[in-house]
């Protein structure tokens, strides 16, 4: 098995790095943020990604969906300190395969990372009560956003830049991010909301007050 380790903690990453291969786990790369880690995934093609949730700049919710667009075979793990169940559901509907705690024990964890090898999808043991809630339907993320909850928190920022008229060059530059990053947040808005123009995405945020519900948020 070959894995690629996101994470923005060195320190993690070497000891995580270590722990994997005294157990014959090969890691092919590790990466230090979520456009780094974008780009490793792209030239290594790993058989599983690890991938933390809270980075600086790119989140791990930012840069999920971006993963799973590009390589929508390879399993991407979230291996994280979150015990958040709205945490959890935005990860598994955004199309985690795994969700797993930092304070596992080593085995644990790898037999959890062999399950996902073998096609399985796997919640921490801590977890699993909240996971079988949200499919009894029991548990909802915040519906406040309107058509727009499915969207990560970087995807409602960009939307919202886009119903300002920003072109994505300008988006880039504001976001310190790349055009073409820009552009795969884009398309993953685009298919979301089920339509197919930056127009239609910029009116849909203006009817339904987006900027300044977003504006709302940022000042509480």
């Amino acid at each position: 098995m070959r894995v690629i380790i996101i994470d923005d903690h060195a320190l993690f990453r070497d000891g995580l790095k270590g722990l994997l291969e005294q157990r014959n786990i090969t890691v092919a790369g590790v990466a230090a943020d979520g456009h780094e880690g974008i780009e490793l995934a792209q030239n290594i093609l790993p058989d599983i990604i690890l991938l933390d949730l809270r980075m600086p700049h790119m989140s791990g919710l930012d840069t999920l969906p971006l993963l799973r667009q590009q390589h929508p075979t390879i399993p991407v793990v979230m291996l994280t300190t979150s015990n958040d169940e709205s945490d959890l559901i935005k990860a598994l509907r955004t199309g985690a395969q795994g969700y797993l705690l930092k304070d596992m024990e080593p085995d644990e964890l790898v037999g959890a990372l062999r399950d996902i090898e073998n096609g399985k999808n796997v919640v921490a043991a801590d977890l699993t009560d909240a996971l079988a809630r949200m499919v009894q339907g029991e548990t909802t993320v915040d519906d406040n956003a309107g058509p727009f909850t499915e969207l990560t928190p970087r995807e409602t920022e960009i939307l919202c830049l886009l119903a300002e008229g920003q072109s994505n060059k300008l988006i880039a530059r504001n976001l310190g991010i790349s055009d073409g990053t820009v552009k795969l947040h884009v398309k993953a808005i685009l298919r979301k909301l089920n339509i197919h123009s930056r127009v239609e995405a910029a009116v849909m945020a203006v009817e339904h007050g987006l900027r300044n519900r977003e504006k709302e948020n940022k000042t509480l």
